[in-house]
């Protein structure tokens, strides 16, 4: 998986998004199957999950089932999970971790919270590849998220 520590210039994404929702809640949104399956991937997409175990040490396998018919293998490998401040996971296929994630969960006062999501990729051409769709693909999935929590109140 990426070095964190060396030279991250044209390896990383950020992203950063703020929502009208508690901090807790937000998390819960992030770290609940019963709430993943109602937001978790770009416009058109459904996931399915076999597993989530939640823990440093744990992992979730889910598939992204694409509005092409198209089924996409995932999962994470859980490295931190400090409620409701932090998570790291490495993701990728079932086999093998594609990139490292790090998702800080900040509280902004008046019931609102700002997640920063930072993706690692081993090297410059991999974050450019992902570029070409997972950009877009994240700002659907954090629209989605967002008229989620908007639907819980």
């Amino acid at each position: 998986m990426p070095d964190a520590g060396s030279d991250t210039r044209g390896r990383e994404l950020l992203f950063e998004r703020e929502f009208d929702a508690p901090r807790e809640l937000v998390w819960s949104c992030w770290t609940e199957v019963k709430h993943l399956v109602n937001w978790w991937g770009p416009d058109g997409f459904r996931t399915t999950y076999q597993e989530f175990d939640l823990r440093p040490g744990g992992s979730a396998r889910f598939v992204m089932h694409g509005p092409d018919g198209h089924d996409w293998p995932n999962r994470m490998w859980f490295k931190e999970v400090d409620p409701p401040r932090r998570l790291v996971f490495d993701h990728g296929d079932f086999d093998r971790p594609w990139f490292h994630v790090t998702v800080d969960f900040l509280e902004l006062g008046a019931g609102r919270t700002r997640t920063v999501q930072r993706m690692l990729f081993d090297t410059v051409e991999a974050c450019e590849n992902v570029k070409k769709y997972g950009v877009e693909g994240n700002r659907q999935t954090n629209a989605r998220l967002k008229a989620y929590l908007e639907s819980l109140r």
